[in-house]
């Protein structure tokens, strides 16, 4: 297993407990555009991009381990109540933004037109689910509406800085990047 895979699980794992902290911490923060969401948005939007990184370098199985990983850790870092939502809604997002994402990447290469549909439908899907089961649990239902759009901003940076990344990483190189195979 590369060096980058473990440094890049790692990040996806604490990005998980960073997210809680700062939503039992700093609870609503301005997300740019007039809108709020929970200060840990932007780490959840995070924990997105670097499952998508994690899943290039290191393979399906290396997520399965992260995922399994956060969820534990966001059990284990945050109140009771917050607990069970960023548990479920961890584990949600993250299996449903693998599972758009792997057929998507199919032998596409880091930086390529490809390879960012399959980020950004996979991101927009996991932010989603992510965004709905965690109000819901943490909040309760009526908590969704008002929050939602603030929730989909702060996701959506994280993945455009990870897309440019790749587009720069592309520029810079040329050539495509190493992918792990499925």
């Amino acid at each position: 297993m590369k060096r980058y895979t473990w440094i890049v699980g790692l990040a996806l794992v604490a990005s998980v407990a960073l997210a809680n902290y700062a939503t039992a911490r700093y609870h609503f923060v301005p997300v740019g555009f007039g809108q709020q969401a929970t200060a840990g948005t932007f780490f959840a939007g995070l924990c997105l991009a670097l499952r998508d990184g994690l899943q290039d370098l290191g393979g399906r199985w290396a997520v399965g381990a992260a995922i399994l990983a956060g969820g534990l850790v966001s059990v284990l870092t945050s109140n009771p109540t917050l607990a069970v939502a960023s548990g479920a809604a961890f584990v949600v997002s993250e299996v449903l933004d693998a599972a758009v994402y792997t057929p998507l990447k199919n032998r596409a290469s880091v930086g390529s037109p490809r390879w960012a549909g399959a980020v950004t439908a996979s991101n927009v899907v996991g932010t989603l689910a992510d965004t709905v089961v965690f109000l819901a649990l943490a909040f309760g239902w009526a908590a969704i509406l008002p929050a939602l759009l603030g929730q989909l901003i702060g996701k959506a940076y994280p993945t455009v800085v990870y897309l440019l990344g790749g587009w720069l990483r592309r520029a810079v190189h040329g050539e495509p990047v190493e992918l792990a195979r499925p």
